[in-house]
């Protein structure tokens, strides 16, 4: 008699493959922008040795002598930003592959920054993606960061995937695969990014803090630590566009926000695959980030 209760929960038990695929956004804001060659938006910025250009895809790698990075060639006051990138397999621990908007070259010391960063790993444990907000230097000396940290839902050294900053006035959301898995609004402006900024990527050395708090660190016997990015998209209002520029939407709506649909998506994110919230930690100062409580 025991089998039969086993049987029956099995059958109402949700498939794992269910359990681990987000349901679907049922709209994906990448269709609606084209995509570009490497050389069309962007000019190396560091380590040119160490990257190469092919079949419309860049390849950018970090051993002992140098790491690389990117740069767009115009800055934007709003935008879609988005690669597909496939990162490396095996022991990556200490190595961040990046992908984000900045202006700390226009305004070091006081700059604002939106992240896109994959953390380095050990053997057998996965990569973790971080979103990050830094406003106004405050990821400078004085340290106010804002991640939110997520392990995917899927293998992102097996092929490449679609990652993604939708950069508004009045928000900020996050995107892989279309699938929003954050969303930063605007409540003040002392805690949002205003001020143009460029696209960057980079493959780089954090051993200091970028797996498990820097408890491992890069392993150069596993050199090069080699990253892909392809699929650029860069849409939106340049600095140098008129005032009339208007924002685009992740959305169907073009005033933005997200539908019913992605925002559900966007919490079923949350809450199987999300494993940081900096708004959730007791151990911050949350006087410093007014926005988890506003």
């Amino acid at each position: 008699m025991a089998l039969f209760p086993i049987f029956i929960l099995i059958l109402i038990a949700p498939s794992s493959t269910n359990a681990q695929w987000p349901p679907s956004p049922g709209y994906w804001p990448s269709s609606r922008f084209r995509s570009m060659s490497f050389y069309q938006g962007y000019r190396n910025l560091w380590g040119y040795s160490h990257q190469r250009v092919e079949q419309n895809a860049l390849t950018i790698w970090l051993d002992r002598t140098s790491g690389s990075g990117f740069k767009s060639v115009k800055p934007f006051r709003s935008g879609y930003f988005a690669a597909s990138i496939k990162l490396q397999p095996g022991y990556t621990a200490g190595v961040i592959t990046a992908f984000y908007l900045s202006n700390n070259e226009a305004h070091p010391g006081f700059h604002d920054e939106v992240d896109i960063e994959f953390l380095g790993t050990t053997f057998g444990k996965p990569y973790t993606l971080q979103t990050n907000v830094y406003i106004r230097g405050s990821g400078d000396g004085r340290i106010i960061g804002r991640e939110m940290k997520f392990h995917l839902w899927f293998d992102p050294t097996k092929n490449f995937h679609h990652y993604a900053i939708l950069w508004s006035p009045k928000e900020i959301i996050f995107l892989v695969d279309d699938v929003p898995i954050r969303r930063y609004p605007r409540k003040s402006a002392a805690t949002f990014p205003l001020r143009p900024m460029w696209v960057y990527g980079s493959i780089w050395d954090a051993s200091s803090w970028a797996t498990e708090e820097g408890k491992y660190k890069a392993d150069y016997r596993y050199q090069p630590f080699v990253a892909s990015y392809t699929n650029f998209k860069a849409a939106g209002c340049s600095a140098y566009s008129p005032a009339w520029c208007r924002p685009v939407s992740a959305s169907p709506f073009r005033s933005g926000g997200l539908s019913g649909q992605q925002y559900r998506t966007m919490r079923w994110v949350q809450r199987y695959n999300m494993v940081y919230n900096y708004c959730e930690d007791n151990k911050r100062d949350h006087s410093l980030t007014p926005e988890c409580w506003g």
